[in-house]
């Protein structure tokens, strides 16, 4: 990595996939080698990175080991059912235009023009994530869920992607010096539609296998015992094996490991797997199913 002498992005640029890689590690975050080619090529072209896959396997952790990796600020949009322009982009502070309102005629002001135009200065605009990721050089801006948001805002974010700008009415146009490192993650609730996806680079995010899986425990909780962490990922494995209304991730594989040491354990045995299946499992099918497993004989077999 090498600093940026006249250019107001980022703090460092990454000049190959291998940097980026690196650079990410140092935050503790783990990437194969197609992340790191996505990583690189969203950094140099500019593009935003649309991150899809099951919940809990690290879409959302990369924007923000991207932005420490960076130096730059996260600023994260979390999207829902609803979510609106008004949410996502600006909108008038209207308790301190009222205030502003009162005190100027208070002071006597007459001037009705003038006094509208006061009102509508960029002092009382309320930039929601969106209008400050425009507005502000480096940053890192996750869109993050996208796929719960409708077809309406979909669309509005696929305008302003495209040209990292927006016209506010009463401003003008407000327009990006330099684009935001933009995130898109989608745990695929729906299919989100072909033109946004277009206008990205696309990476899938696969749960990882036993190896590269116990290298982030290990990563993110040094302080638990080798075993522990060894067996943990591998009943993770194999419960992902198993028909679950939903499988669980990453993040549950580290809950459950930091449930285990929080309990005292420096190995797994079947009664502490069975009682603390709520780090890991969410439904109760899921839990029904994992309880019917031989977890003994998943230990012998992929333990230290």
């Amino acid at each position: 990595m090498r600093p940026i002498a006249e250019f107001k992005g980022p703090i460092v640029e990454f000049t190959g996939p291998e940097e980026v890689r690196a650079g990410l590690e140092e935050t503790g975050y783990l990437v194969d080698d197609g992340l790191a080619v996505a990583c690189f090529l969203a950094l140099r072209l500019h593009r935003p990175l649309f991150c899809e896959g099951d919940a809990g396997v690290g879409k959302t952790a990369l924007a923000g080991a991207l932005a420490e990796a960076l130096g730059a600020p996260l600023i994260r949009l979390q999207c829902h059912e609803g979510i609106d322009a008004a949410q996502a982009l600006y909108d008038w502070d209207f308790p301190r235009q009222l205030l502003h309102l009162r005190a100027a005629e208070a002071a006597g002001a007459v001037d009705a023009s003038q006094l509208e135009s006061e009102l509508y200065d960029r002092r009382f605009l309320v930039a929601r994530p969106l209008l400050r990721a425009l507005e502000t050089s480096p940053s890192v801006l996750l869109v993050d869920e996208i796929d719960r948001a409708d077809d309406e805002f979909e669309a509005f974010l696929l305008e302003l992607l495209s040209e990292f700008s927006v016209t506010v009415p009463e401003l003008g146009t407000l327009r990006a010096e330099v684009p935001p490192v933009v995130v898109l993650t989608s745990n695929r609730t729906r299919e989100v539609h072909d033109a946004l996806k277009r206008r990205c680079l696309y990476h899938w995010f696969d749960h990882p296998g036993f190896a590269r899986e116990l290298a982030i425990v290990r990563r993110r909780l040094p302080g638990v015992s080798a075993r522990l962490a060894s067996q943990v990922t591998a009943l993770v494995q194999e419960l992902r094996g198993q028909d679950l209304v939903k499988p669980p991730g990453v993040a549950e594989t580290i809950d459950w490991a930091e449930a285990m040491d929080a309990l005292g354990a420096t190995e797994v045995d079947a009664e502490i797997a069975v009682t603390t299946l709520g780090a890991v499992l969410k439904y109760r099918e899921d839990t029904e199913r994992a309880r019917a497993l031989d977890f003994a004989a998943v230990l012998a077999g992929r333990g230290p």
